[in-house]
């Protein structure tokens, strides 16, 4: 984990609010794992907490975040320019762990896609992933080329607007035992992750299941237990220092 000073090489809209980020880091930090994230500041000292956000891609020194516009930090993010410079603590969390499996459902809904995206380019040389991707309508689908690196790849909007109307979970389910996944690795809205763990259970899938959890983060590390969730043992969890990924059936969700 280093504190460096990141140098802004590009800032473009790539959907409706959404956003990729591409920055140049001053250091070498070894290898950035798919599902880890970064604790970036927004270039603005008036707000003093940084922005955690996940890693989608990555080139030697190049790393690219993606966000959504949502509030005044990320508003402020839009206007990082070319050759500005941000401070970033990275890489952060635990990421995925997929040595053990070869063929990966990919379940993903809006933002949440990022990190699933990263993991894709990080493995899709020796493992067979079969994405299940939502978005709200057509002005949010993005990076379709990326996660096109999947070996199928099923797309789905709620209105219809692209691919086929419904959400990635349901999606997934029509397919299920076609082809038989080793495992499955999934991100979205909470709701997403709730609906996706009653639906392996009720459809008696029992392979390993693996969640990146979307929580607020202060200080990234671990230390301000602003993230903290519950786990089903009745422990707590720090999102941001003991995941973000977890076995579906280890948090409550």
């Amino acid at each position: 984990m280093k504190d460096l000073t990141a140098i802004v090489k590009g800032n473009e809209e790539i959907a409706e609010k959404i956003y990729m980020l591409t920055l140049e880091l001053t250091e070498d930090v070894g290898a950035v794992r798919g599902g880890q994230f970064v604790n970036l500041s927004v270039g603005d000292g008036s707000m003093l907490l940084r922005r955690p956000l996940g890693v989608c891609k990555t080139d030697g020194r190049l790393l690219s975040v993606c966000y959504q516009v949502k509030g005044r930090g990320t508003e402020r993010l839009t206007a990082a320019k070319e050759g500005d410079e941000l401070k970033v603590l990275l890489p952060l969390g635990n990421g995925f762990l997929l040595d053990k499996y070869k063929n990966i459902a990919v379940i993903g809904g809006g933002v949440g896609i990022f990190p699933l995206i990263a993991t894709i380019r990080e493995h899709c040389a020796d493992k067979n992933f079969y994405s299940y991707i939502g978005f709200r309508n057509k002005s949010a689908v993005c990076l379709l080329d990326e996660l096109g690196k999947s070996k199928s790849l099923t797309v789905t909007t709620d209105d219809g607007s692209y691919g086929i109307k419904g959400n990635a979970v349901s999606a997934y389910f029509e397919d299920v035992n076609k082809p038989a996944a080793d495992a499955i690795i999934a991100c979205g809205p909470p709701v997403m992750l709730k609906v996706l763990k009653r639906e392996l259970k009720e459809h008696g899938v029992n392979i390993p299941c693996f969640v990146s959890l979307e929580e607020r983060m202060g200080c990234g590390v671990g230390a301000c237990l602003v993230c903290v969730c519950k786990k089903t043992d009745g422990e707590n969890a720090r999102v941001c220092k003991d995941g973000p990924v977890f076995d579906i059936n280890e948090v409550e969700l």
